[in-house]
């Protein structure tokens, strides 16, 4: 008897060898179980998978984890094909997200629970806590007791497994299933269909008259491909009317060719119907498949987080088809218990308790930058410094605790062998795990390494020396004040005489523009004035004061020898630089002669500054901003920066991949918000003597009207309140005169006699008698 078709090589390495003999054969070969990528219908062309490709869950696993933002994982496998084979895939999709693979951790079959828990140790022993573990279902049950038991199921750490763990949820003991609680899960989506559920109805029956002792469970999917391609066989057998016979061939030393193998192949991935497990059609030979279902295992159950489709990424609910939206964004899911039972999404990597301390290469600097010192009790490193006081407070703001220890690069070795590039590589070859101090950030540094956000000033700039400058051409008197202050004050001339104008009745006859600026700028002198209104000119008067002290000491003041670094190049100066940083190579960038490029040290600056270029010194120093800080904090009224290129800063350096880095970079843009950035530079860099780091940078040589706003503010209003004052006098006066004048003229008509007295002053006798009095003009 002949066997004219194989179903059910259950395990890969099964499927390899028997779909070799299969292909010799000519007789197809079919599997519902066998997952790894190894096996394919370009290697084996009589080997049709009826269940999916490992390969096919890789991008729902990586859309996962770019999701949550984790940097690092670790695969967690058994040292077999099937557990072996998903890993290339993995890693290629994982890099393309930039996430690190920083190690593999592989089980061997035959492995012992003890010999589980020490490789569970070692990945304590690591600061990665993202989990994928890829393995058989009893190997996946092993693994989860023996990481309950050491304590990896906690708050913290992440799990997730693929469908080969996935799929077998729930034929699982209740105590495995505790253990996993937490995980998350990837498996294939089986739509739910009337079909589906009689089947499992009549499953759980058949199952339950078999095993009257067992609790009955609910058919895995295994149960499902299994049907699909027993019915797609028959089908395929139907269409090309050949007779499938069971037994052993009895030929002796050769394999015998099945005729109608070929045929049988090809009726076989034409087959098309909707299966229990989905739509059933084999694509060279392989199961396609729709989508995939995240779960999160919770308690003795799962619950539902979302789904992953080719076309559009994850989502809540199972979008159409047809949509093209992509989606790999955090919203789009729901919310996950993690380990712990928590619902705060862990970061991924943590220091570990029972790890070494993360080692912090420190390297001898200024000592304001960073000064390095041993423990002469303890033998240990010491460190202190702006970088040191930075990089400290940063660490004591991050959520969790990192402990760390300082160790000294270059000890012993003369400055000049001790280079930057060199230290910042130390933390490339894994010397150190973060590199402190006045690094500048660079391009070709950050090649090997990452670097946070700078913590100090970007920028490079010139150092040069300040020289008073008195201006005595003729247009000295326009220079010191701005157009729109200009204006201000001819408004200001003409707003007070217009005051005084108004206030002076007796010479309002005068009413030219001539006589209000006199009145402006002369009339305290004038003592034919009212006292409010010689007030009003006192103010007046002493604002212009004010303005003529202050442009006198604004024509006089300092100004930097060098603006532009392009005219040291035209006169063939000479130009310091702080030796053994990049600033030479950016001086020879700016196509200075190298001949005309000195080295200097920072103690150096002054000395080589006050020579000059034509006496062996030079003419600028170009140096980078936190350098020229420290050097004029200590000679504030001598030099002044001018600023030329922008740099990034100084930065502290950290391992490829680090998680570290956007957690410091967070503390330090914290840190920057505030005030205890500024604090920490004030402690290191300003020098009590030079407070006043504002009297280093050039400023404008004009003032404008900002500057003086407030004093013309109170003058205006001393002005007008003047007038308003002088205004309800002059109304209060002139209400009580007319007051009097009624008063005796009613008292002269209560006698009832005719009285002649000499008409007082500004009146006269009416013609009966009466007195009538004018009223008076109110003068001041």
């Amino acid at each position: 008897m002949t066997v004219e078709a194989i179903i059910g090589p259950q395990k890969s390495t099964q499927a390899i060898m028997v779909s070799q003999i299969g292909n010799k054969s000519q007789v197809p070969v079919i599997s519902f179980s066998a997952t790894s990528p190894t096996l394919s219908s370009l290697n084996v062309p009589y080997f049709a998978r009826a269940t999916i490709n490992d390969t096919t869950q890789v991008k729902t696993i990586t859309s996962l984890i770019k999701a949550y933002g984790w940097r690092e994982v670790v695969p967690i496998y058994e040292d077999t094909d099937f557990g072996r084979g998903i890993i290339p895939y993995l890693a290629d999709s994982l890099q393309e997200i930039d996430v690190q693979i920083p190690y593999h951790s592989f089980i061997s079959i035959s492995s012992t629970n003890d010999q589980i828990q020490k490789e569970l140790y070692k990945l304590q022993t690591m600061q990665t806590r993202v989990f994928i573990v890829h393995m058989s279902s009893s190997m996946g049950s092993a693994l989860f007791l023996n990481a309950k038991n050491v304590g990896m199921m906690s708050e913290g750490y992440v799990w997730i497994m693929t469908n080969g763990v996935t799929n077998m949820i729930d034929s699982f003991d209740s105590s495995v299933i505790r253990a996993m609680s937490g995980a998350l899960g990837v498996r294939l989506y089986v739509p739910e269909t009337e079909e589906l559920n009689n089947f499992t109805t009549r499953w759980k029956n058949r199952f339950q008259e078999n095993n009257p002792q067992e609790m009955s469970s609910e058919p895995s999917i295994y149960v499902f491909w299994a049907y699909d391609t027993i019915y797609a066989l028959a089908m395929a057998v139907e269409n090309v009317g050949v007779q499938i016979q069971s037994g052993n061939s009895t030929t002796s030393g050769h394999l015998p060719v099945f005729p109608n193998g070929p045929r049988l192949l090809q009726s076989l991935l034409h087959i098309k119907f909707p299966g229990l497990s989905g739509n059933f059609e084999l694509i060279d030979g392989q199961l396609q498949y729709s989508a995939f279902e995240i779960i999160n295992v919770i308690g003795q159950g799962i619950r539902h987080i979302g789904y992953w489709r080719e076309k559009q990424g994850l989502s809540k609910q199972l979008l159409d088809a047809d949509n093209n939206t992509y989606s790999t964004s955090l919203q789009d899911l729901n919310p996950v218990i993690w380990p712990g039972e928590t619902i705060i999404v862990p970061k991924g990597w943590a220091i570990p308790v029972s790890g070494r301390k993360l080692r912090v290469g420190v390297v001898s600097s200024f000592s304001e930058f960073i000064q390095v010192d041993k423990d002469p009790l303890t033998g240990a490193t010491k460190a202190s410094g702006y970088a040191v006081d930075v990089f400290e407070q940063a660490i004591k703001k991050l959520p969790y605790s990192v402990p760390f220890e300082y160790q000294h690069f270059g000890a012993g070795l003369p400055s000049t062998l001790v280079t930057y590039n060199d230290f910042v590589f130390q933390v490339y070859l894994g010397n150190y795990d973060v590199a402190i101090g006045d690094i500048t950030i660079r391009y070709n540094r950050m090649l090997y390494v990452d670097f946070s956000m700078p913590y100090t000033d970007s920028g490079v700039a010139m150092i040069v020396p300040v020289k008073k400058v008195e201006h005595k051409n003729a247009s000295i008197f326009f220079k010191p004040f701005s157009f729109y202050l200009w204006l201000a004050c001819i408004g200001f001339v003409i707003f007070t005489g217009i005051i005084i104008w108004i206030l002076e009745p007796k010479i309002r006859k005068s009413n030219h523009l001539g006589v209000i600026l006199q009145l402006s700028l002369f009339a305290y002198q004038r003592e034919d004035l009212h006292i409010y209104s010689r007030i009003v000119a006192i103010v007046s008067a002493g604002v212009l004061l004010i303005l003529l002290i202050s442009s006198m000491l604004t024509v006089q003041n300092l100004q930097p020898t060098v603006t532009d670094i392009n005219d040291l190049i035209k006169n063939g100066d000479y130009v310091g630089y702080e030796g053994g940083s990049f600033i030479e190579g950016l001086l020879l960038q700016h196509h200075f002669d190298k001949s005309k490029i000195r080295s200097l040290s920072l103690d150096n600056f002054a000395q080589a500054l006050d020579k000059g270029s034509a006496n062996g010194g030079v003419a600028a120093i170009v140096d980078e901003v936190p350098y020229i800080k420290l050097f004029l904090a200590k000679h504030c009224n001598l030099y002044t920066m001018i600023p030329i290129h922008k740099s990034e800063g100084f930065g502290f350096a950290f391992k490829k991949g680090s998680p570290l880095v956007s957690d410091i970079s967070q503390a330090i843009l914290n840190m920057s918000d505030g005030n205890e950035m500024m604090r920490i530079e004030k402690t290191w860099i300003e020098d009590q003597n030079c407070q006043d780091s504002s009297s280093n940078n050039v400023g404008s040589n004009s003032l404008n009207f900002h500057s003086f706003w407030e004093l013309f503010t109170l003058t205006g209003a001393i002005s007008i309140s003047l007038f308003v004052f002088a205004i309800i006098l002059r109304y209060q006066k002139s209400h009580k005169s007319t007051k009097v004048t009624h008063l005796e003229s009613g008292s002269s008509q209560e006698g009832n006699e005719t009285v002649n007295p000499s008409p007082p002053e500004g009146g006269h006798v009416s013609s009966n008698g009466t007195t009538v009095t004018r009223a008076r003009t109110c003068s001041w």
